[in-house]
């Protein structure tokens, strides 16, 4: 007989699940995107920000309930959490084989232009442009300068 709980956390390492990992990520972009803190988004949920935390790392599943509270509170659809999961990590879901890469159970590496400052200033600034023309001219415009390549020498 299986154990109860079984594969809910990364194959029995004692590690979090892949994709609990993911989506405490999500939480905390999300977060750090409205400029929250992780006491005032504890308080807006009722819980402490030790607990906010522990579901930024994965270490504590989130919840069905509390997901739907962390849509109601960071003004997001649940879809938002679950947005750009990488293959690797899918595959972890319990009953799934393959390992995960260390860097994978680490998210918000200092490397990840998520979590860079310059990026949330970028995103906080952009989402002030009022006139969306405006704002799809600009993000038309930075699209095409990330697809140039760089020049010889640069």
């Amino acid at each position: 007989m299986a154990r109860r709980g079984s594969g809910l956390r990364g194959r029995g390492s004692g590690q979090p699940n892949p994709v609990d990992v993911h989506v405490g990520a999500r939480v905390r972009e999300r977060r750090t995107l409205l400029g929250l803190s992780q006491e005032k988004l504890g308080e807006a949920l009722g819980l402490t920000f030790q607990q906010v935390q522990k579901y930024e790392r994965g270490t504590n599943r989130i919840s069905a309930s509390r997901l739907y509270d962390l849509c109601h509170v960071l003004d997001t659809d649940m879809n938002y959490f679950f947005e750009d999961l990488p293959d690797d990590i899918a595959q972890q879901a319990p009953g799934r084989a393959g390992g995960l890469p260390e860097e994978a159970r680490k998210p918000g590496t200092r490397n990840d232009p998520l979590n860079k400052r310059e990026t949330l200033e970028l995103v906080r600034a952009y989402y002030r442009i009022h006139d969306p023309e405006l704002r799809r001219r600009l993000f038309e415009m930075t699209k095409a300068l990330g697809a140039m390549k760089p020049k010889a020498g640069a």
